[in-house]
């Protein structure tokens, strides 16, 4: 099983018209609907309102075949997030977080430990920033991830970070994962001397097994045990890009629990990856060619999933 920690939230989502339309969101909460999606046995680990946003992100996980059993229920409202998207189905965000549900993960809400069962974890996006969810995840990270395969996705979002504060708890979780995936724009906030791969040499060199770089309309890029591997995306029409890169996690992950890799000791062929990196690449267009962060099914995933020669 994949536990994904961190935050469920609703997008307010602007139309073109002014209007305003709710839908749910948040990197883990995607990622855990994907992963389930997908055929992954995955449960979601994080504080959920139970007011009508939170019942509603709840069932939807639950419809997906997420499991609950590691999710907290409290009376704090739901957290928002305000989406602004552009021509191009860009989104950028504001978040509207003080007093809200996701950010109040405690210790205390956490299992003793985590059954042995749980083979992977994927951490990041706000679970990585708002406190005190982060050091209770930060926590989670020590104390579970030894012996486990452990996913780390910044996601960063600009203007909502505590600079200094969040640099220091991602080089202290970079150093414990074995998979660190980022957006190329990521990077370039991490490092912005250094190009895309060059920072991705860097994670490397600071813990990381893989680094798994998005390159949105450009395809993806990976390091891993001295290969470098670069992937076209899927060419689709995009309507936005909203969850995308969560169904772009979620699907790499899918592949390697197929493959049986989901490993501490992650260790890939060239081809391995290359097939996993167009599993995912597939992932992100089905998500880009819908509205919102809809992630696709297995049985819309028509990628051949085999090994590449």
């Amino acid at each position: 099983m994949i536990v994904v920690c961190g935050e469920a939230l609703i997008d307010m989502i602007h139309n073109g018209d002014g209007t305003q339309r709710a839908a749910p969101g948040g990197g883990p909460f995607n990622t855990a609907r994907a992963l389930a999606r997908l055929g992954v046995p995955t449960a979601f680990l994080g504080r959920l309102s139970n007011d009508k946003f939170g019942r509603e992100l709840a069932e939807l996980l639950g419809a997906d075949g997420a499991s609950l059993g590691l999710a907290s229920i409290g009376s704090e409202g739901t957290t928002i997030a305000v989406a602004d998207v552009d021509s191009q189905g860009l989104a950028e965000y504001q978040f509207l977080v003080q007093g809200t549900s996701a950010p109040n993960l405690t210790l205390d809400m956490l299992p003793e430990r985590l059954e042995p069962e749980v083979d992977g974890l994927v951490f990041g996006t706000l679970g990585m920033v708002l406190e005190p969810m982060a050091s209770t995840l930060l926590d989670l990270m020590r104390r579970e991830g030894p012996g486990r395969l452990v996913m780390l996705d910044p996601n960063i979002r600009v203007g909502l970070i505590p600079d200094d504060e969040y640099r220091a708890r991602l080089r202290e979780a970079i150093s414990m994962s074995t998979i660190v995936k980022a957006s190329d724009a990521d990077l370039a906030w991490l490092h912005p001397d250094l190009s895309y791969q060059r920072a991705a040499d860097h994670l490397i060199g600071q813990g990381a097994r893989l680094v798994v770089v998005t390159l949105g309309a450009e395809g993806a890029y990976a390091v891993h045990r001295g290969l470098r591997v670069a992937v076209d995306a899927v060419r689709v029409e995009v309507v936005d890009t909203i969850g995308a890169g969560d169904a772009f996690g979620a699907a790499f992950l899918a592949w390697l629990h197929d493959h049986q890799a989901i490993r501490p000791d992650l260790s890939l062929e060239e081809g391995e990856l290359k097939a996993a990196l167009h599993f995912a690449c597939q992932a992100a267009a089905i998500t880009c060619s819908r509205e919102g962060a809809d992630p696709p099914w297995r049985r819309e995933m028509t990628a051949d999933t085999k090994t590449e020669s």
